[in-house]
């Protein structure tokens, strides 16, 4: 022990006489082009190498990475200016080894007692991110080389492209480099950028799709370091009703009858000039900035709608504390002194979204950062196609669909930015008559009193009402002789009072989703009424739906493009419809607010949203008029089917009968979830006036099946749309994993079917005859093995979300 003890100070002395007995760190940089700032560095033209100073040991700062030069596809989703981990770290010195630290700020101990806050941080884990080694020293600081750190694969690009199939790559430092035009230094942030090369074996199409040379994919990535805030910022607790995110920590310090967890709000840091007055300027205002990137109209409408958060402010007694310019000619985006609107290219159209970094400390937000997806507004236009004569001169659009696509890029720019400044999405906003930015909205068409279309309302104009009351909670400052907790609760209780509703994520999903008035890509209060007045709108744009709806010389191939989204017109409603069907009303309640945690939707709704989206399996609903169909022909060469287009079983012609079962097997699909169904069985079970689930299974036999009198291609469209009600009962009965009642009514059901679908034979044409003795055979095949029966693959929707929204 002694020995080691001695070994251990021998070498101690021995780097530190090392150290000593090395050049300065003046003398190791001498002739490097230096770069002053939050932390000086120096850049080795001949070596390509960045050797930091490190003055600053065992202070933490923030340490944030991301890839200012993306791959430009939707599918790997690696973005350009795409925003990457954030750490808190420090500089730790141990014998010859510099360490970045991060500390563990998930688990605290917020006391004035060193040893208890010492005995949480000894109990939970840190993280060393990297170690460098010291090569010179001077006055206290410390010269490392920092160019291994920067030339790594710090967003993960390799291990993105080896999860989505793409091919398996490696960083190739022969290939990369450091990037000294985006490389600055300011004295509260220092920068890194560095081009990096992967190289392997591509596997996948998206990224062949996208690169010159698939087996060498070269990016950028960008690193900053940048000093924390003040500790002057005053956290705001949260709450599940407020509509922010958050930041959760476990505080050991607090007694033991207050909850472990803590919870406050990620938002800006803004305070009045004069905190007593009813509206002030704000000492620092939040301003945002538009990637100069955007052409115009895009740019104005970008800036239009990100500034419509400047009436939310005022709500909250500021003058101008929200602003939106251009980004400053040669500024860098991934500067972390600014709030940007990135505007994105990719090679198909895909989610925009809004991010944040955050101190996590705090929940203070540091930067707002939101990419804006370039191909959404082209989605829009697509949509607007397809409902009236868009090209009925030949050649110039309809000036309408260029101004629908801008009113929603106005929407999409104030969504993505209400995230940056802290605020989840509220799928209810539409229950208050388009009351929040954060909704997902799908266009609302109207039909005038002439019966024609109408785009005048098709997107809302202005921050909601819902958005002003959160920015109040989360930014308005209260003055020192205004109790801020009982003001948030009482603003909270007024907001109730109001009607104000709100459902964020995960309670809006579709598949599972039991909320009646939280959906995405919705309009009105309830979905059966929005349902029929969107379907009128849909019939109306499916009747006058011809070859003036692309411009002259466009191949007639591409009206299936644009008929797509018009077909499918109803495709988000029949999702809000469904969620009515064992629907339960509920909202984020807390203890002595007063309002009703749970309730079941009522029987006569339920009823309602049944027959509602059953009609939408009706072969006159379904069917397309034979002038559609007989304009498009199979796609050209240079043209091909892609994955917005219908799916068929036609070859290479266009399918009808395909574009209906895959709108049929979306309402059946949403119709017979079996977490909806488990419900009906246990609403049932409460009250009895409520659905019964034999009462969805026979109204919706009733309605599918070919049925007399009807033309061949509605009978046909019956056939198909019976065959899948059937499989997805068999679906139900096989079905292990969910409640057995719900298992146990679909196989009573599918076996009196057999039995009646047999009988049927007897005096059924040749068609009708073979679609039973089909129907027939599957059941048995299925009883006789369920675990070795397989229901035919169902042919899948064309992509939809997202159509013209945010993230």
């Amino acid at each position: 022990m002694f020995k080691n003890t001695l070994f251990a100070c021998f070498m101690c002395l021995a780097f530190a006489s090392a150290l000593n007995a090395q050049t300065s760190i003046a003398e190791k940089t001498e002739g490097m082009q230096a770069y002053e700032g939050y932390f000086n560095y120096y850049y080795d033209q001949g070596t390509d190498k960045i050797w930091l100073e490190v003055d600053k040991f065992n202070e933490e700062f923030l340490y944030v990475s991301g890839l200012p030069a993306g791959v430009g596809s939707n599918d790997i989703g690696l973005d350009r200016n795409q925003l990457g981990s954030s750490k808190v770290v420090q500089f730790v010195q141990a014998g010859p080894k510099i360490l970045m630290v991060q500390p563990n700020y998930d688990y605290r101990a917020v006391s004035d007692n060193p040893d208890e806050a010492k005995s949480v941080k000894e109990a939970f884990a840190q993280s060393v991110i990297w170690g460098f080694k010291a090569v010179a020293q001077e006055d206290g600081k410390v010269l490392i080389d920092l160019s291994d750190f920067l030339l790594r694969d710090a967003h993960g690009v390799a291990n993105r492209l080896q999860r989505g199939k793409q091919g398996s790559y490696r960083v190739d430092k022969s290939r990369s480099s450091m990037y000294l035009e985006r490389t600055k230094n300011f004295p509260k942030n220092s920068e890194f950028e560095a081009r990096i090369t992967l190289t392997g074996s591509a596997k996948g199409g998206n990224i062949r799709s996208v690169t010159p040379t698939a087996d060498a994919v070269t990016v950028r990535m960008h690193h900053s370091f940048v000093e924390l805030p003040d500790d002057n910022y005053e956290p705001r607790v949260m709450d599940p009703r407020s509509g922010y995110y958050g930041i959760i920590y476990q505080d050991y310090a607090t007694p033991i009858d207050q909850p472990l967890v803590k919870r406050y709000i990620r938002r800006h840091r803004l305070e009045k000039k004069n905190p007593t007055a009813a509206v002030s300027e704000a000492v620092e205002p939040i301003v945002y900035y538009l990637d100069r990137g955007a052409p115009e109209p895009i740019k104005s409408a970008l800036i239009e709608g990100a500034s419509w958060w400047n009436q939310a402010y005022e709500a909250a007694g500021y003058k101008d504390a929200f602003q939106v310019k251009v980004l400053p000619e040669g500024a860098d985006p991934m500067d972390l002194r600014y709030n940007v609107i990135n505007w994105v290219h990719r090679s198909t159209r895909g989610w925009s979204y809004g991010s944040s970094v955050v101190d996590p400390r705090t929940g203070e937000i540091i930067k707002g950062h939101v990419l804006l997806g370039s191909l959404r507004v082209r989605q829009d236009f697509l949509i607007a196609q397809g409902l009236v004569e868009a090209y009925e001169d030949g050649t110039n659009a309809d000036p309408r669909l260029k101004e629908m696509a801008l009113a929603r890029l106005r929407q999409l720019s104030a969504h993505e930015v209400g995230h940056t400044l802290g605020i989840v999405h509220n799928f209810a906003a539409t229950y208050n008559d388009r009351g929040s930015v954060m909704d997902y909205p799908h266009p609302y068409i109207q039909l005038n009193d002439q019966g024609e279309i109408d785009f005048s309302d098709a997107y809302d104009v202005g921050i909601g009402d819902w958005d002003k009351r959160t920015i109040i909670y989360g930014y308005q400052d209260f003055p020192n002789n205004v109790d801020e907790e009982k003001a948030l609760k009482d603003l909270l209780k007024e907001n109730d009072e109001m009607g104000y509703k709100f459902i964020s994520d995960r309670d809006a999903r579709p598949i599972f989703g039991a909320q009646p008035f939280g959906h995405l890509w919705d309009n009105g209060k309830w979905p059966m009424d929005e349902l029929a007045r969107l379907s009128k709108v849909r019939k109306t744009a499916l009747a006058n739906f011809g070859e003036n709806n692309i411009p002259e010389g466009t191949p007639m191939t591409e009206l299936e493009r644009v008929l797509v989204p018009l077909y499918l017109a109803h495709r988000y409603q029949i999702e809000a419809v469904s969620k009515v069907i064992g629907g339960v009303d509920y909202s984020y309640a807390v203890k002595g607010d007063g309002s009703i945690p749970n309730k079941m939707v009522s029987a006569d709704k339920q009823r309602e949203a049944l027959e509602s989206l059953l009609s939408t399996l009706s072969p006159d609903y379904l069917s397309l008029p034979e002038e559609i169909i007989q304009l498009i022909p199979p796609p050209p060469v240079g043209y091909n089917r892609g994955r917005e287009h219908f799916k068929i079983h036609t070859g290479i012609t266009f399918d009808p009968i395909g574009a209906a079962e895959s709108s049929a097997n979306t309402s059946i699909q949403f119709l017979l979830n079996p977490q909806r169904l488990t419900r009906i069985i246990e609403q049932k079970a409460r009250s009895n006036a409520q659905l019964d689930i034999f009462e969805i299974y026979e109204s919706l036999l009733e309605t599918v099946g070919p049925q007399e009198g009807a033309s061949a291609m509605n009978q046909e469209i019956g056939r198909m749309t019976e065959k899948l009600a059937v499989q997805h009962l068999l679906g139900l009965a096989g079905d292990k994993d969910i409640m057995q009642q719900v298992a146990a009514s679909a196989l009573l059901t599918v076996t009196q079917l057999a039995e009646q679908y047999s009988a049927n034979m007897g005096t059924a044409s040749n068609n009708n005859k073979a679609h039973y003795l089909y129907l027939a055979t599957q059941i048995k095949q299925f009883l006789a093995d369920p675990s070795d029966y397989k229901t035919p693959e169902i042919p899948s929707m064309p992509d939809g979300s997202p159509i013209g929204c945010g993230h």
